[in-house]
């Protein structure tokens, strides 16, 4: 069962290379996104598919509540993320696309 799984996500997977994606300053998926905490922290996150997670480089899912909160923003706006611990003000200081490694 697993291995059928599998075989038809490889079926239906797409490659996206965010260096061929049109220059935009909004976050979608495949951004590289520099954003700055509630708290003053700044915190690089990478937005990609739910099989690439990667938390300790900064490779969050798409489907993530963090990242459904950033897609469609652009840098300079700020959005207000509800997480654990209530709600925080992230400001969205540069969005980027470039080949991740």
């Amino acid at each position: 069962r697993r291995i059928r799984f599998l075989t038809k996500r490889l079926e239906i997977a797409e490659v996206v290379d965010p260096e061929l994606r049109e220059a935009t300053d909004q976050v979608f998926f495949s951004a590289t996104v520099l954003i700055q905490r509630g708290d003053g922290k700044e915190q690089l996150l990478r937005i990609v598919g739910v099989d690439e997670i990667d938390l300790a480089r900064g490779h969050i899912s798409w489907i993530s509540p963090i990242a459904r909160t950033l897609i469609k923003a652009r840098e300079g706006d700020t959005v207000f993320f509800r997480g654990p611990d209530g709600e925080e003000e992230i400001e969205i200081l540069e969005v980027r696309y470039e080949r991740i490694a």
